[in-house]
Formats: C-alpha cells, sequence, structure tokens
C-alpha cells in the first residue's frame, strides 16, 4: 500500500463517522461534509491504486 491508499482509506473513514455523527445529531451540515470526505478519499484511494499497479480493486 502507498501513501495515497492509506489516507485515502483512512478519509473514507473519518468521512463516515461525520456523516453518521451528523445523522445522530440530525446537523445536515456534518452529514454533507462527511460524505464529501468520503468521496475525496475514494479518490485519493483510487489514485494510489492505480500509481501502484493494483487493478484488483474496481469498486
Amino acid at each position: 500500500m502507498n501513501k495515497n491508499q492509506v489516507e485515502g482509506r483512512k478519509t473514507e473513514g473519518k468521512g463516515k463517522a461525520r456523516e453518521v455523527a451528523g445523522e445522530a445529531t440530525d446537523d445536515k451540515s456534518q452529514e454533507l461534509k462527511g460524505k464529501a470526505d468520503q468521496l475525496g478519499g475514494k479518490a485519493e484511494a483510487k489514485y494510489g491504486d492505480m500509481k501502484s499497479g493494483n487493478k484488483h480493486n474496481n469498486k
């Protein structure tokens, strides 16, 4: 795993936690920020996958 893969997946996890916290507190702003973090994390992880030549993770 390279840095982009690790950071991307870490950002995805933080985003999911933020989204769930937003849902629990009925805070739409936090929910949306969480979803945005997840998308950014997925993009970075995908970049890392391509960079390392990992073609097995095509979700």
